[in-house]
């Protein structure tokens, strides 16, 4: 898989360089993402701004990618997703699916969470 990445303070911007985002490619969109060492005290912005297609498989990667972080403690954000794709992460994921429009808007919903995490670990 083709990918950029852009790694922050806080937080890892993944681009991948597909577009399509198949069952060919979930698993190594899994694989890579649980490797990146970055990852380990960052955050993730998932940019779909490439991926013109998916199939399910490919949006069971994404989810799987989301959960993971929270699984960590970490914050997830999609940004740049195609309309058809943002319908059915919806409709899959439902409200718990952080999704912005822009990678500002991305970046402002993971800080957002860091410090509400931040806040909350000073009151224990």
């Amino acid at each position: 898989m083709k990918f950029k990445i852009d790694t922050k303070e806080k937080i890892v911007v993944f681009c991948p360089e597909e577009p399509a985002l198949d069952a060919n490619l979930s698993a190594d969109l899994i694989s890579t993402l649980d490797s990146l060492p970055e990852l380990e005290t960052r955050n993730l912005i998932l940019d779909l701004t490439l991926v013109e297609k998916n199939d399910l498989a490919g949006m069971q990667a994404i989810l799987t990618v989301y959960q993971n972080m929270y699984d960590k403690g970490r914050s997830c954000a999609l940004t740049c997703v195609n309309s058809a794709l943002t319908k059915e992460l919806k409709a899959e994921g439902g409200d718990m699916l952080n999704i912005a429009p822009t990678m500002a808007e991305a970046i402002d919903l993971v800080m957002m969470e860091e410090l509400e995490r931040e806040l909350l670990n000073g009151l224990d």
